[in-house]
């Protein structure tokens, strides 16, 4: 359960303090083990952060879990031992994000200061604390020019990543993982998917010029805006025109060549992104499976913005107790794993992760995949998709699937990196496609 300590009434929800002390207790709640998207749900829900301040609070987070090596090195430096509660620790890395990027936060560092010890004056667990939050980023902004060499003299403190995280992209990746580390602390961009069903890029792109909104096409129904706005305010998006989905995520759907007519089963589905482009790719009998039902719920809200129908079923992949028995033409096993290649969308996943988590998830995929080929025609095709960069989980799983099952594996994408640049810009995904021999 993440605790929540609400604010005061009085509390100015336009002002940076009350931010911080939000986002304060949603960088504590990452630290405690719990996802960030899921911290921040929980403030929301519970506080009387107005809309605005909502995002601001969102964006400190983002932040501060982008920054939260180099933040926890300077800490290092500035305080005489950790500081606790929890929370305290968290305001001070989220304005220490804030100082270290100044120019880019668009604060000066002196209203930082002096709001980050107005968080601390109005939050509960941290009012005795006024005075450490004070000394500690003054003490950083008289000794920036000392303490900024020496902070990043750690893998940590260089590049926001765990040690082991680093060393692991080394491994793998000896060429490219300065490029991959760099690309995984940049801001994500805000890409579209056209529903081809409602419109061509063509025609959208020129609703998007019509809106004075810029942007630019990035695959076949992928349109990544120039600058990131509110859901609220992209054109279409209300009515299914248009859906949120990063371009590499894009390709799942068409590598499975659906046609009218196909039986399709998407498992792993949450929160449906490939189940709608799947459905409007072509008119399918699609089933959708997910473990959680309130995860399907996030699917059926989505399908209902896109004027779309599936059969939503809860069922664990790795059993058939919710199978009916008839196979599949197609299968989505977007099979679970440790997001390891989109961590600029969720810059928490790597704080969250341990070296362990590689084996075991690899482990659970392989027996997902093995009993969903077992539901798959003769034939058919099955599209293993992971956001993962570590080769357990995605090629190395791929060989050994193959091999197992006597699998034809077909041209697909395999490891795409993660990319953060005017011509290219997409996580960090791999594809490998199979087709079962004929009966």
């Amino acid at each position: 359960m993440i605790q929540i300590s609400l604010l005061p009434p009085g509390a100015k929800a336009d002002s940076l303090g009350y931010q911080l002390a939000y986002a304060a207790q949603a960088v504590a709640a990452v630290r405690a083990g719990h996802a960030l998207p899921q911290a921040l749900a929980q403030i929301f829900s519970r506080s009387d952060a107005p809309p605005s301040a909502r995002g601001a609070i969102q964006d400190l987070s983002y932040r501060a879990m982008r920054s939260l090596g180099l933040s926890d090195s300077l800490l290092g430096l500035l305080a005489n031992k950790p500081p606790q509660p929890e929370v305290l620790h968290g305001l001070l890395v989220t304005a220490l994000a804030l100082l270290v990027n100044e120019e880019d936060a668009g604060y000066d560092s002196f209203t930082v200061v002096d709001q980050a010890v107005e968080a601390a004056a109005i939050s509960q667990e941290m009012s005795f604390a006024k005075g450490v939050v004070n000394a500690i980023l003054r003490r950083f902004l008289r000794e920036r020019a000392t303490l900024m060499p020496q902070a990043t003299k750690t893998p940590p403190g260089t590049w926001n990543y765990p040690t082991w995280w680093i060393d692991r992209l080394k491994g793998a990746y000896p060429e490219q993982w300065q490029a991959i580390l760099h690309a995984g602390n940049q801001p994500p961009p805000l890409t579209l998917r056209v529903n081809r069903r409602r419109a061509s890029v063509e025609q959208y792109l020129s609703t998007l010029q019509q809106a004075g909104i810029g942007a630019r096409a990035v695959g076949p129904y992928a349109v990544r805006l120039d600058k990131p706005v509110p859901v609220q305010q992209i054109p279409g998006f209300a009515e299914g025109v248009v859906s949120v989905q990063d371009a590499a995520a894009q390709l799942a759907a068409p590598l499975l060549e659906v046609a009218d007519g196909m039986r399709v089963l998407d498992a792993c589905a949450a929160p449906g992104g490939k189940t709608g482009h799947l459905l409007e790719l072509a008119d399918i009998e699609l089933q959708a499976l997910d473990h959680d039902p309130r995860r399907l719920q996030r699917i059926a809200e989505n399908l209902d913005r896109l004027q779309l129908k599936a059969q939503l079923i809860t069922g664990d992949a790795r059993e058939d107790g919710w199978w009916d028995g008839q196979g599949f033409d197609r299968i989505l096993a977007d099979v679970p794993c440790t997001a390891s290649g989109i961590v600029r969308r969720h810059p928490d996943i790597r704080w969250l992760r341990r070296k362990t988590d590689t084996a075991q998830l690899a482990t659970l995929s392989a027996q997902i995949l093995d009993k969903l080929w077992q539901m798959l025609r003769p034939d058919g095709k099955l599209l293993l998709v992971t956001c993962s960069l570590w080769p357990q989980e995605s090629e190395q799983q791929a060989i050994a699937f193959a091999q197992k099952n006597h699998a034809i594996r077909l041209p697909a994408p395999g490891q795409l990196l993660p990319t953060a640049g005017a011509d290219a810009d997409h996580d960090g995904l791999f594809y490998a496609l199979f087709q079962k021999p004929g009966a």
